[in-house]
């Protein structure tokens, strides 16, 4: 028991041991778990960067947000990511400011070619592309800075202007095979029995486009059909092939031991001795020494099938030369670069706008021969600013205008001293201001504009300068126009505050109409008073009520009374204030019954017969009132007709009226009192330059005698004598200041160069006024450059030439013929540099200051002893001064060759050389148009260009110019102040002045057309002569040629009115009316009389009333009769509102005066009726036209060029002519003379001969010797002179008039090449075809068109026929192109078979260019094909039966089987043919039942037994028909018999006549 338990308890406690770590593992596993969960369960989130902050520059700073959040999207600590991955929070940026808009710009490229989208997984062929495919093209955009052109990142730019798109859709072409001509015809063949062969060409019309088909062969070749050659006659030809030349080389160095051997010359005497010169081969040179040496070429003799044979074969004479001299080629060695140059900029900011700086290298030794020539001397690139002091910053520039100078009418009155005393002129204007360019720059570190005024050059502004006129208006005078006097008021105190006595004044007023403009008097006195007894302050003001009886509804009464107190100004007061009158309350009042008689209401008082009361005349007036209805029995009756008007006196005031008279304002002076208010107060207006005073006096005047005694007039209306008043402002004239000086030349000048100078001005900004400083004479200032460097004198210095240098013995030897040393060679010679002190210099300086470089190396002739040597040309014998003289020279024979015959033939060898002498003789010819008439003088006054815009002349005497062309006795062109000082032809002409319309004076003004108020007066003036040659045009004139003119005026309307005296009863018709009630008439009187305070009262003419108002003298009436209801009047219809609507009514009523006796109702009392749109409603709105002044049309002189001085300054050079052009300022308005039709000038420039190089064309390929091979082309260059002008003839000169060549050697020699019989070659080049646009659908595609050429292959030999291939095509742009359509072309069928060819739509035959999906055939086949017998395929494609058989059709239309006609061997078938077949047959039941189709026929021709049977059939119901209708008729009936029986054919008949 105790061994198992001891063995027990280790198991438990292993196993208690085991899942307690076990346990442990799983937790730990478990929290590493979470832990790696956590790393992947939090991430950190980013916001969107800010917007960059800080200075401007670099120096900015971009920021922001970054937080941590779990993956289910809430956020936490920071500490729960990993913080080696958290993203940066801020970084540096960029910060652009406004002021970067002129330093950076989007570089937009241009796009790309348009590239096929790739579909997904598949590509777009070319045979199913039918018009274009859908394409993307791209293009670069970067942003740079504008100086330099780095590279800066597009958030720049995108501040400014939005990044332009970077893709665009296009469409791609399909692709397009080459398109090539048709073949040429073959070539002929050769006479001889030679193997030949012969071929055709033909060229590219269009080259292989968007992947299509390359081009094909160019060339076909075939042998020609020659017979075999005899017997002993030659099968080839033979030629003389000469190689290209080797390289120069030096000779061996065993040869370069002769070099300085005396050789024996031939020519000479015997005792002379000549040195061949070897002195080029020298082992030791300097660097600038040249070097000669030699080189070959090959020379071979070949056979017409391309194979080398024996030289002797191909010999001639003389043999081409295999050696000659040369120069052994030299590159340009130059210096090492010197140090860089300061930096060209002196600001900029900050980073942004680097300078440049440069730096050059000197010439060691100059390029000798084929040699590299020099690369550039100077190289420049951007200087960085880093790491320097920060510069001042770049200034900007700006445009400033001055102040707009004075209005002015016209222009050329100012300009003329005649009108000067028009001071008065008025109406549409125009006025000017100067318009200049200033910097401004940016202060440091504040980046704030500071602006410096001085002027500076206009090219530095950008964007357009203001304009420097406009339009303006001088208002014209105008007269004072005031109202007609007021009713004179209530007799008032002076002064209600101050009441005392009882004196008072009563006063009228007008108010001012039109204020006055201009110079003009001032308005005239707007008050008038006169004295008056016991005055009131206020008065009670009654309204009456209505009218309340006693007892009933009717009888006397009372009307309640309501009075409200109101002061002289009609404002509402305190009753207490009108204590002082009686206040009234109630009035005695009555109220008809229906019985009694009815009144009307009193009119109103008759205006008052005098306007003033005098010891004649006193002022009445009077009112009336009439019988509306009679009265019934018993009731009141009417009063008697004196008790119906009233009279009262009126106007009791005397006719002398006082008023105020003023003087005018003194002019605005300083005061000491206002002078120190200044001090204290800030006045806000514009003028700071304070207040004073201004004065004037004041009188009190009597309308009859003057004036009086103050006290006469009212105190209280006294006008002011003081007031205050802006002071003028002294303006001083403000002038910017001086401009800097104008640059003075930093290249250097040469020594006798004139002296130059620079200059400075200055703009006035503000004209002086008021008394201000006036502004400064000096405007422009100038004066000479100091300091300007002399451009150093270096000259080249050329050493004799040294000893021709032949080629070595050891390779002339080595040919026949070629054993002695003499021949053309080459000499060199030495050339230095020199100074101005003739030390030596740098060969870069002379090169850089002194020209071109002289020659090194020249050509020479050693002669051979068999050649003619000669002395030297001599001088030509001296001219006499005849032009007709010659001059000559000579020379002399030599050596041995005095002893020779062939050296005495002077035509082959002359000794004697005659010329024409030079002669000075010149001849001129016109040259161009001639030139407009110019007004002002000749030549010598235009040259000077000192016209002002004061003396520009319209019209006058002037002159015309023509240019002349000067030429030489060799009618070369010379400079024309040969012929003339001027180089013109000078004409008087005249430009006749323009006449203005003239009128006559102005007749004297009508009466104003109304007595009363306003009115028109009118003038009128007459035509006397029309305008012409541009004069001022007349204005309107009517069928009499006459003009009028109409002002407004204005007559006083009180000086006459109408006097009406009361209306008479109304008068029944009593023989009609026996009640004398109901219509009638009544009638008043009506008289005109004077209202004047003078004539007051008297009655005067009628017609000096305004007969427009005349009062009515009778109207109408009624009396309304005893029973009936009295009504009153109807009152005034209420007003509409301002804007139209039917919705609103408009009304009017009346009162009831009197009820009826009977109960029958009174008619309506009330009235109603729509506002509606110009029947009883109007609107009315002001219509504003433009008012136009006439004036003088206003042009700018004409303007004078400006830059360089040159030989007419006033006009401008264009195309071989001057032109000098003024612009419109002010267009003719109204009467005003219209501007003149030249706005420009022309003449001819003057004729000077022009030099210039002109290049030869190119020469026929030299082969130096040989029949084929290598050559050169050469052209010559030539000094011309010409005029410069389209159509001028060149003639040559000497090369000096020209100056230095303008190219190099290798641009007057190309190599070129001659084949060899059996050689390949190719063709010269075809010429350029036609431009071509790609186009879709007929629409051009592209803006440029393409044209190409080609060369083909030549294959001369069979041989060689295989080893040939290789041609060449160029294609270029072009412009003008056209769209060309590809169809392809038919022959007519023959034999079922045709040409198809494809044809360009401008007719030509091309090979490619139509689409070989759409080609037709050209073989015709049929199908299905025709396998039935007796069949056979016909030429339309179909199959048709054989002579003598018929078609059988399917209901498809194809053929079933041929069936032979029975009887028709020998005849035409009476049956249809193919070519009459039925269409094919679309019915459903013929498809249902279509292989039940009747066949009467077996395929031998025989009828069916069916046939028989149907036919059997048929007799036997025709014979049961007939026996049943005899039963049933019981008739006898005469025998039917059947008509002949007929076949069933179904063949159709064709209409033939056998049928």
């Amino acid at each position: 028991m105790l061994l198992q338990q001891n063995w027990v308890s280790p198991h438990w406690a292993w196993q208690s041991l085991g899942k307690s770590f076990l346990l442990f593992i799983f937790l730990m596993l478990r929290t590493a778990d979470l832990e790696a969960r956590r790393g992947h369960q939090f991430v950190w989130k980013t916001g969107h960067w800010g917007r960059c902050v800080g200075d401007c520059g670099s120096g900015g700073v971009r920021s922001r947000a970054v937080w941590c959040t779990h993956v289910e999207g809430w956020t936490t600590y920071h500490a729960n990511c990993d913080q080696k991955d958290k993203p940066e929070s801020q970084r540096r940026c960029f910060k652009v400011c406004d002021w970067h808009l002129e330093l950076f710009e989007w570089e937009v490229t241009g796009w790309e070619r348009c590239g096929l989208v790739p579909f997904a997984g598949s590509e777009v062929g070319a045979g199913s592309c039918v018009t274009a495919q859908h394409g993307l093209q791209r293009r670069s955009i970067r942003c740079l800075q504008k100086l330099n052109r780095t590279v800066v990142t597009n958030e720049i730019c995108e501040y400014f202007t939005p990044q332009p798109p970077a893709e665009q859709a296009c469409l791609v072409p399909c692709p397009r095979d080459c398109v090539v001509s048709e073949f040429s015809s073959w070539s002929e063949c050769g006479t001889g029995c030679a193997k030949s062969l012969q071929h055709r060409t033909r060229a590219v019309i269009a080259p292989p486009l968007y992947g299509g088909a390359p081009c094909p062969n160019l060339t076909e070749s075939r042998a020609c059909g020659t017979p075999a050659c005899p017997l002993g006659e030659e099968e080839h030809t033979y030629s003389l092939r000469v190689g290209s030349w080797g390289e120069c080389q030096l000779p061996h160095p065993k040869d370069v031991g002769l070099a300085g051997r005396t050789m024996q010359d031939l020519g000479l005497d015997s005792g002379e001795q000549s040195t061949s010169g070897l002195q080029g081969y020298k082992p030791h040179h300097r660097p600038w020494e040249v070097e000669i040496g030699y080189q070959t070429r090959q020379v071979r003799c070949v056979r017409s099938d391309g194979k080398n044979t024996a030289l002797s074969l191909c010999m001639q004479d003389p043999v081409p030369l295999t050696f000659k001299s040369c120069v052994i080629a030299k590159d340009c060695e130059t210096t090492e670069w010197s140090a860089w140059s300061t930096c060209s900029r002196t600001c900029g900011w900050g980073e942004l706008a680097p300078g440049f700086r440069s730096r050059r290298r000197g010439v060691r030794s100059v390029a000798v021969g084929a040699g590299k020539p020099c690369p550039e001397l100077e190289e420049r690139e951007a200087c960085s600013m880093g790491g320097k002091e920060l510069l001042q910053p770049c200034p900007r520039f700006a445009w400033r205008t001055s102040e707009w100078k004075a209005c002015q009418v016209s222009l050329l009155y100012q300009e003329d001293p005649r009108y000067q005393k028009h001071v008065d002129l008025c109406g549409g204007g125009i006025q000017t201001r100067e318009v200049y360019c200033v910097q401004i720059t940016v202060e440091l570190g504040m980046h704030r504009l500071k602006e410096v005024t001085r002027p500076v050059d206009g090219k530095l502004c950008l964007g357009p300068a203001p304009s420097t006129s406009q339009l303006c208006n001088v208002p014209c005078p105008a007269e004072c126009v005031v109202s007609a006097w007021s009713a004179w008021g209530p007799c008032l105190h002076e002064n209600c505050q101050d009441r005392h006595g009882r004196r008072g004044f009563r006063m009228r007023q007008r108010q001012v109409i039109v204020d006055p403009v201009g110079a003009l008097a001032d308005c005239p006195h707007l008050i008038e008073s006169i004295p008056c007894e016991d005055p009131v302050c206020y008065e009670w003001i009654v309204s009456e009520g209505i009218c309340v009886t006693d007892h009933g509804k009717c009888g006397p009464g009372n009307r309640i009374l309501k009075a409200v107190c109101k002061n002289k100004k009609g404002e509402e007061v305190s009753h207490h204030l009108c204590s002082e009158l009686p206040r009234p309350e109630v009035v005695a009042c009555e109220i008809p019954c229906a019985t009694d008689c009815v009144l009307s209401e009193w009119s109103p008082w008759s205006p008052c017969s005098h306007s003033c009361s005098s010891k004649n005349a006193e002022g009445r007036q009077s009112r009336s009132r009439s019988i509306l209805a009679l009265p019934a029995e018993g009731g009141k009756a009417c009063p008697p007709d004196q008790a119906l008007q009233e009279h009262r006196a009126c106007n009791d005031h005397p006719c002398a009226h006082f008023f105020w008279e003023t003087s005018p304002w003194s002019p605005c002076s300083e005061d000491v009192l206002v002078t120190a208010l200044n001090a204290t107060i800030n006045w806000s207006r514009e003028a700071t330059c304070g207040v004073g005073i201004q004065t004037r006096k004041v009188f009190c005047m009597k309308s009859s005698s003057g004036q009086v005694t103050p006290k006469r007039c009212p105190e209280s209306i006294r006008p002011e004598t003081v007031r205050p008043c802006l002071l003028l402002c002294k303006k001083d004239c403000v002038v910017t200041p001086f401009s800097e000086w104008t640059r003075c030349p930093t290249t250097c000048q040469s020594g006798n160069a004139t002296a130059v100078k620079q200059s400075r001005y200055r703009i006035i900004i503000q004209d002086a006024a008021n008394g201000g400083q006036a502004c400064p004479d000096t405007l422009y200032e100038e004066r000479e450059c100091e300091d300007i460097p002399i451009c150093p004198v270096y000259r080249w210095k050329t050493h004799r030439w040294s000893h021709c240098v032949l080629v070595p013995d050891s390779v002339r030897q080595g040919v026949p013929g070629h054993n002695e040393a003499c021949g053309r060679g080459l000499q060199s010679r030495a050339v230095t540099c020199l100074s101005e002190y003739d030390d030596s210099a740098d060969v870069g300086d002379c090169m850089r200051w002194a020209g071109s470089m002289p020659s090194l190396v020249q050509e020479c002739l050693i002669p051979c002893k068999d050649d003619c040597t000669f002395s030297p040309w001599s001088k030509f014998t001296a001219c006499s001064f005849d032009c007709e003289s010659t001059r000559s020279r000579r020379r002399s024979l030599t050596g041995r060759s005095r002893k020779r015959d062939k050296c005495q033939n002077t035509e082959v060898y002359p000794q004697v050389e005659t010329e024409l002498c030079p002669c000075e003789v010149f001849t001129s010819q016109p040259h161009g148009n001639w030139s407009d008439c110019i007004i002002g003088g000749g030549t010598s006054e235009l040259q000077l260009g000192t016209q002002s815009h004061r003396d520009a002349k319209e019209c006058g005497d002037g002159v015309r110019l023509r240019a002349i062309a000067c030429y030489d006795k060799t009618g070369r062109l010379v400079e024309p102040s040969r012929c003339s000082s001027s180089g013109y032809i000078e004409e008087s002409c005249t430009v006749p002045c323009p006449f203005d319309c003239k009128l006559s004076d102005w007749s004297s003004w009508s009466p104003c057309s109304s007595s009363c108020g306003p009115g028109v007066k009118v003038r009128y003036r007459w035509l006397k002569e029309k305008p012409y040659n541009g004069g001022r045009p007349c204005p309107k004139l009517d069928l009499k040629n006459q003009v009028y003119e109409a002002v407004p005026c204005y007559s006083e309307c009180n000086q006459y009115s109408w006097v009406v005296e009361p209306w008479s009863p109304c008068k029944i018709n009593s023989e009609q009316n026996s009640l004398h009630c109901g219509e009638g008439i009544q009638t008043r009187k009506i008289r005109c009389v004077s209202t004047a305070e003078e004539h007051g009262g008297e009655t005067v003419p009628s017609a000096l009333c305004n007969q427009a108002e005349i009062p009515d003298m009778m109207q109408k009436c009624s009396l309304y009769c005893p029973s009936e209801c009295a009504l009153s009047d109807w009152g005034q219809w209420s007003t509409c509102p301002q804007v139209c609507d039917p919705n609103i009514m408009q009304t009017r009523t009346r009162q009831v005066l009197r009820s009826s006796v009977n109960t029958k109702p009174c008619p309506e009392d009330s009235q109603m009726k729509p506002c509606i749109l110009n029947q009883n409603c109007f609107q009315y709105q002001y219509n504003l036209t433009g008012t136009r002044d006439p004036d003088e049309s206003q042009k700018s002189p004409f303007l004078s060029s400006s830059g360089s001085p040159s030989p007419c300054p006033v006009f401008s050079p264009r195309l071989g002519q001057m032109v000098r052009g003024r612009s419109v300022v002010l267009r003719a308005a109204g009467e005003g003379r219209p501007c003149p039709e030249q706005l420009t000038q022309h003449r001819s420039c003057p004729v000077k001969p022009c030099y210039s190089w002109l290049l030869g064309p190119w020469s026929p390929c030299r082969l130096q010797g040989g029949q084929c091979g290598d050559g050169l082309q050469v052209r010559n260059l030539t000094c011309v002179v010409h005029d410069a002008s389209d159509s001028a003839t060149s003639k040559p000169v000497e090369n000096a008039l020209c100056g230095e060549l303008p190219s190099k050697e290798s641009v007057l020699q190309l190599p070129c090449s001659v084949p060899c019989p059996g050689d390949c070659h190719l063709t010269e080049w075809s010429e350029w075809s036609s431009c071509e646009l790609t186009c879709i659908n007929g629409r051009s595609f592209e803006t440029m068109g393409r044209q190409s050429r080609s060369r083909a292959f030549i294959v001369q030999s069979p041989e060689n026929q295989e080893s040939c291939s290789g041609q060449a095509m160029e294609t270029r742009p072009c412009s003008g192109g056209k769209c060309y359509d590809y169809l392809w072309k038919t022959s007519l069928w023959r034999d079922n078979v045709r040409t198809v060819w494809c044809q360009r739509s401008d007719g030509i035959n091309v090979t490619g260019g139509c689409a070989l999906r759409t080609k037709p055939a050209d073989v015709r086949h049929c199908s299905p094909p025709c396998r039935k017998p007796f069949s056979y395929c016909t030429q339309r494609g179909v199959c048709g039966c054989e002579r003598g058989y018929t078609e059988i059709m399917r209901s498809n239309g194809f053929l079933d089987y041929c069936m032979k006609v029975p009887g028709l061997e020998d005849k035409k078938a009476d049956v249809k043919t193919i070519a009459g077949k039925n269409k094919p047959v679309n019915s459903k039941m013929h498809d249902i039942f279509k292989g039940w189709s009747i066949q009467p026929f077996n395929p031998d021709g025989k009828l069916k037994m069916w046939v028989y049977g149907v036919s059997a059939g048929g007799f036997l119901i025709i014979v049961f028909l007939i026996f049943t209708s005899y039963l049933m008729c019981k008739k006898t009936k005469q025998h039917q018999s059947t008509p002949p029986q007929q076949k069933p054919l179904t063949l159709a008949y064709d209409g033939d006549i056998d049928m």
